[in-house]
């Protein structure tokens, strides 16, 4: 509501209205009734009012400045003293015409006029009772028109319903007076001394905070109690929003009186530390807060951090928390929050950078590079979590330095070996002393960036403990629709991962948890040819050893002659690392030769090759010319690559029983008994007595038993030297086989087919027996490797037989 009116009105005061002043505004009952006694003149000038609207029993001030609007009040006041006010539609309008005013108006008597020292004139002016403009007779020098009372529906006396709406109008006009600063107390005592419903209802209304159509609107409803009604509900919109404000203003005045405090709280606790003699740690903490605004970080971060910074400047040095707490700004410091090194897209340069560092390995070479060329087109993409799997020393780990250096990233490496604290990985709470953040944090930290490429070093020796399971831990780190809210424990807010390129590194897929192996893109490494090694050897491994000993190319050279010896005679692996140890003995003793100053063979020959690391150590047995009975080569799959596997049976005079030895799993003692009983059920096929396995005890055998075997895939090669036991028909020279059997005979695929090949290869052999099913595996090896094997796809053990067996007899048969 209103100031002005309630009190003064513009130039009048509190004084103005007392009982001895000739201007009453507060309208009693036997005033309205004389009012409304009073007849309405035929005609009236009309004045325009711009801005306000006049109700019926209201004083109020109006300050004419247009010549009509002066000269209609002086005229009138020198007259009747009545005139017609009437609100325009538009307050824009200078000299507003008959269609520009409200028809319905407001007779006024003017009760006083005060001229002002501009020139304008303000009347005060009271509201007697509403008229409608009939007809409008002249408009200069200002507007006469003829009007028409409008009568006033009024409720009977003792209707409830409006006394009570009336008594609602006061009380809210009194709570309304009470909470407004802006309104002096002593316009309640007006409120209270009004009797006239009526001219409560119009003196509410003409106070307002309504705006002119609105305060129209009121005026022209004819029923007092709808008028009333409508006054209500603008009071309580009005009452709501004084409400509001006055709330609003005294949270803010809270707010800046808790401000205060602390502020005066923290200049105290300044004075008390300084006085013991403690440190002031106010310059620490305003360095971090200069640090904090050069960060890149969102809007949550910089908040979670001040929130942060706050606590740590009420806490006193001398306690335990605050270095932690100091250790966990520190660590938001450090972090690189969105700041990414710029990925070099040169795929050609990548290409060589690949080349340079390892030698074969086009299989994974070819996918970083189509992650490469998908990254540069599209440059949003969420980094790939690859997982590279295979033997030891093939150069899975290098690998990842190698990719690091043609993206133009940092290079971040952890090894998981035998890692089984989960907080390793997601940091331990910082309420603890000693906290730290895992492994993966304090790893960004140290790159400076949050888009290294992060290798994951022995993934699959991951192991469980009592404080946890760090590969499950690992599960929110490798998923690429996780990471980008990673959270640690001791950072106690999400890190996004989604950038980091992550590289798992493992020997072996079946310790690896299904879930997380399933949120990775595993990429086989595969063993290295002779060739291969012989190259690795001469390119990488030679020249890393001289430089570590101090050498050059100048004290030692070694031929490929001499390499492939070595790879040959001294190593057993699909990789290389054992191959670099024989290297490195013959960098050895060139340069113990060199020291002590004796000669030597810059050059190495063969026979130095034999004096520095002795006799070969893996000479191959002598396959070609085997005229022994139940003899087979058979093909299996190491945690370090392929090998061969001899698989050996004896008869024996007996009652049928089956012995098997040579530290064999169950599968392949399974796959020995499936081979014996499908022998006995196709004996008349093989031309075999069936009498010879109840006079005869079988004993198969699988050397080097210190070492565990196990798997399905030697179930053709136990057949096939049963086979050719009891028939003493010779194996075919230079075989080899690997395949999984049934009870029916028939022969499945088996996996590990290049590691498998390439241990055909270190033994010379040149056939290889497949199931029929593993051909489009052989199709997807690289040619080389496949160079010099002949291959031989089978679906039937019958054709296992007739391809493996020869129809010669072995010198000196036994006659079974």
């Amino acid at each position: 509501m209103k100031k002005s009116n309630f009190i003064s009105l513009d130039s009048l005061s509190l004084q103005d209205f007392d009982e001895n002043s000739e201007l009453i505004p507060l309208m009693t009952p036997e005033d309205e009734e004389e009012i409304n006694n009073e007849k309405l003149p035929e005609t009236l000038p009309i004045l325009s009012l711009r801005n306000t609207v006049l109700f019926p029993g209201v004083v109020i001030p109006i300050t004419a400045g247009r010549d009509k609007s002066i000269r209609l009040i002086n005229d009138a006041n020198k007259g009747s003293k009545v005139i017609g006010v009437v609100a325009q539609k538009d307050e824009s309008v200078e000299n507003p015409t008959a269609k520009e005013i409200h028809e319905i108006g407001t007779v006024a008597k003017i009760l006083r006029v005060l001229k002002m020292p501009d020139g304008n004139v303000t009347v005060i002016i009271q509201g007697k009772k509403r008229f409608k403009v009939a007809e409008v007779l002249t408009e200069d020098p200002y507007m006469n028109a003829t009007v028409r009372e409008i009568p006033e529906a009024r409720p009977a006396q003792k209707n409830k319903e409006f006394i009570a709406i009336i008594e609602s109008i006061k009380d809210l006009a009194l709570n309304i007076i009470k909470e407004s600063p802006n309104i002096p107390s002593e316009a309640s005592f007006a409120i209270k001394n009004i009797e006239s419903d009526s001219f409560l209802i119009n003196f509410v209304s003409s106070n307002m905070n309504l705006t002119v159509a609105e305060k129209q609107a009121l005026l022209q409803i004819d029923d007092l109690k709808k008028r009333a009604l409508a006054t209500l509900k603008f009071m309580n919109v009005e009452f709501q929003k004084l409400e509001l404000k006055n709330d609003i203003q005294s949270k803010v005045q809270m707010d800046m009186s808790q401000q205060q405090r602390e502020y005066f709280l923290h200049q105290q606790m300044k004075t008390i530390q300084e006085e013991l003699g403690g440190l002031n740690h106010e310059e620490e903490i305003e360095e971090m807060r200069m640090r904090a605004d050069q960060k890149l970080w969102d809007e949550n971060v910089a908040n979670h951090f001040e929130k942060e910074l706050s606590k740590i400047q009420r806490m006193n040095p001398q306690v335990a928390e605050y270095s932690i707490q100091r250790n966990y700004l520190e660590l938001f410091l450090d972090l690189p929050w969105n700041e990414f090194s710029k990925d070099k897209f040169d795929l050609k340069r990548a290409m060589k950078i690949l080349d340079r560092d390892h030698f074969g390995l086009e299989d994974v070479k070819r996918r970083i590079i189509e992650y490469l060329a998908v990254l540069k087109l599209r440059n949003d993409m969420k980094s790939p979590i690859l997982c590279l799997y295979g033997p030891p020393g093939v150069g899975k780990t290098s690998l990842g330095k190698s990719i690091a250096e043609a993206l133009g990233r940092e290079y971040v490496r952890i090894s998981l070996g035998g890692l089984r604290d989960e907080a390793e990985i997601r940091g331990h709470r910082k309420t603890y002393i000693g906290a730290m953040p895992g492994r993966i944090i304090q790893s960004l930290k140290k790159a400076g960036t949050s888009n290294p490429v992060f290798v994951l070093d022995e993934i699959d020796k991951l192991s469980n403990s009592n404080q946890g399971d760090p590969s499950s831990a690992m599960l929110e780190v490798l998923d690429p629709e996780q990471n980008s809210e990673f959270y640690d424990n001791f950072l106690e807010m999400g890190y996004d991962l989604s950038k980091v390129m992550f590289i798992a590194t493992s020997n072996s897929l079946s310790t690896i948890q299904p879930a997380l192996r399933d949120r990775m893109e595993i990429i086989n490494v595969t063993g290295y040819t002779i060739e291969e090694k012989v190259e690795i050897g001469k390119r990488h491994l030679l020249p890393k050893q001289l430089k570590e000993h101090g050498l050059t190319d100048a004290h030692l050279k070694i031929g490929k002659a001499q390499l492939e010896k070595i790879v040959e005679g001294y190593t057993r692996e699909s990789g290389v690392r054992g191959l670099e140890k024989q290297i490195a003995k013959m960098v050895r003793y060139a340069a113990k030769n060199i020291a002590m100053e004796e000669d030597y063979h810059i050059k190495v020959t063969n026979e130095d090759v034999i004096e520095v690391l002795g006799g070969p150590k893996l000479e191959r047995d002598k396959y070609e010319n085997n005229n022994v009975a139940g003899v087979v080569t058979g093909l299996a799959w190491t945690s370090v690559g392929g090998d061969i596997l001899f698989i050996e049976s004896i008869l024996s005079k007996g009652k049928g029983t089956l012995t098997i030895t040579g530290n064999l799993g169950t599968v392949m003692k399974e796959s020995a008994t499936i081979a014996m009983e499908y022998i006995k059920s196709n004996a008349e096929e093989f031309g075999i007595d069936s009498e010879v396995f109840e006079k005869y005890n079988v004993h198969i055998h699988v050397p080097e038993g210190a070492t565990p075997k196990d798997g399905p895939s030697a179930g053709v090669t136990m057949l096939t030297s049963l086979v050719s036991l009891f028939t003493q028909r010779k194996v075919k020279k230079s075989l080899a086989m690997t395949g999984e059997i049934t009870l029916r005979g028939k022969v499945l695929p088996v996996g590990g087919l290049k590691e498998k090949i390439l241990a055909a290869k270190r033994a010379r052999i040149k056939e290889i027996l497949l199931c029929e099913e593993n051909r489009r595996d052989i199709e997807e090896i690289k040619q080389d490797y496949l160079k010099g094997l002949t291959f031989h796809y089978v679906t039937d053990m019958s054709d296992v037989i007739k391809i493996a067996l020869t129809n010669q007899k072995v010198v000196n048969a036994k006659k079974l």
